[in-house]
């Protein structure tokens, strides 16, 4: 090649050791995967000089010896860098008689990055993590043996955490007296009023008429609580017709 000096091949370490990385593009993968292939993308774009490297492969492909003398760093540091690019699917490489001329894959590269950044697949990479587990440290804080609370937290992401608790005695779509709703929460703590008034503060249970009657709300059912953040809109509908510990007349 005119102006190029004869590569020694013991130097292009990615001419040994290339194989065509074939990428899978489709929509539909494991958190998993999906996390491991993020993380070796990120992996190999981590380093100045691969950065250097992928934008001089997007304008032309080029020789490790080329890219040697433009970057100034030695030949078999080149090749270790185009290798992990190739690793990631971001590299190919093509044999030009003594020579691989490396070339960017930027359809890919754009893709990738879409697919693996997109909104829905980011929640994905944090499968795996025991969101349970804060509450159940701060339950074992506050609870006795008899599962009673010993005390109240001073901080608010933990007192959410034993009203949640509480909330597994109360029905969806079911009106309880004040004194019924008392009833229940003795079960954790000789102050039901703190409790009660806690549920309703919090927005985890609506009430009528200055305490008539009180229901779990719609955004506190089991089902549709998340834990971490306790609803904060007060959604004012048609109060749930059955009650529970009313007095029949």
């Amino acid at each position: 090649m005119p102006g190029v000096k004869k590569l020694d091949n013991r130097f292009d370490v990615c001419r040994i050791i290339f194989m065509p990385v074939k990428l899978n593009l489709k929509d539909t993968q494991g958190p998993e995967s999906a996390s491991d292939e993020l993380l070796s993308f990120f992996r190999a774009m981590a380093d100045p000089s691969r950065l250097k490297i992928v934008g001089l492969l997007a304008r032309q492909a080029y020789a490790v010896e080329r890219l040697s003398a433009l970057l100034g760093i030695g030949e078999s540091t080149v090749s270790h860098h185009l290798a992990r690019l190739a690793e990631a699917g971001l590299v190919s490489a093509r044999a030009d008689g003594h020579y691989s001329m490396y070339s960017l894959h930027q359809d890919a590269l754009a893709a990738m990055a879409r697919r693996l950044l997109k909104t829905e697949q980011l929640p994905q990479l944090a499968s795996g993590i025991d969101h349970a587990s804060f509450d159940r440290k701060v339950l074992e804080s506050f609870t006795g043996p008899d599962g009673r609370f010993t005390a109240f937290p001073t901080q608010e992401k933990k007192l959410l955490v034993l009203l949640r608790h509480v909330l597994r005695d109360f029905r969806p779509g079911v009106r309880y007296s004040e004194k019924k709703v008392n009833e229940l929460l003795s079960r954790y703590s000789d102050d039901t009023a703190r409790l009660r008034r806690s549920l309703v503060e919090f927005g985890f249970m609506d009430r009528e008429g200055g305490g008539r009657d009180y229901w779990l709300k719609e955004s506190a059912a089991p089902k549709a609580r998340i834990r971490g953040a306790a609803p904060k809109a007060r959604i004012r509908g048609a109060a749930p017709k059955a009650r529970i510990g009313a007095k029949v007349t």
